[in-house]
């Protein structure tokens, strides 16, 4: 007895333990699945499960109506055309896509030519048309040029604001004089004398 009782030892505690792992094993599947049984109720009852526990489908329950307040937005977005329609910009900016070059002559010489880039400040709604016209509104500015030239305007410190501010008010001028369209000003971007 004394000889076997080392060897029973270590199969009875190996029984014991296989035996309390049965025993354990289908209390914790019934737990999980109880509480996966009630995790899924929540979700059915959430997601409209049908009481026989089948979920309904699209088509068992009506859509949702549309969202009031998308609609709301939409009408306030869209100013004064209302219904969601977006509203022209107030401002618009139309740069001409190619520099003005503008001789300077003196005694029949072309002592120097003036680079300009010019753009024309007009609203939003026009900006498409204005780009129609590019080419009568770029005859008027570069004439407009041409006189400012020729009567000294790019001689000494052309970049002074006395220079500047008198130039910018004729070629509006000359802009609104050529279109019906809005201008509201005329920026000079650029401007520099390149030698002859």
């Amino acid at each position: 007895m004394k000889k076997l009782l080392p060897l029973l030892i270590p199969v009875l505690a190996l029984v014991g333990g296989v035996a309390t792992g049965e025993m354990l094993r289908p209390a914790q599947e019934g737990g999980h699945a109880a509480t996966g049984a009630t995790s899924g109720n929540h979700g059915a009852a959430e997601d409209g499960a049908a009481p026989d526990g089948h979920a309904k489908t699209a088509s068992d329950h009506p859509a949702p109506p549309p969202a009031d307040d998308h609609a709301a937005a939409g009408d306030h977005g869209g100013g004064q055309g209302g219904h969601g329609e977006t509203a022209a910009p107030a401002e618009g900016w139309f740069t001409f896509p190619s520099q003005f070059f503008v001789p300077l002559m003196r005694n029949g010489d072309m002592g120097a030519v003036m680079i300009l880039t010019l753009t024309i400040e007009t609203g939003g709604a026009d900006l498409p048309a204005m780009k129609q016209q590019e080419h009568r509104l770029r005859d008027a500015l570069l004439r407009e040029l041409l006189i400012h030239a020729n009567t000294g305007g790019f001689d000494g410190n052309f970049t002074s604001e006395a220079r500047l501010a008198p130039l910018r008010e004729r070629l509006q001028k000359a802009a609104q004089a050529s279109t019906d369209l809005s201008v509201k000003a005329v920026l000079i971007e650029d401007i520099a004398r390149q030698a002859g």
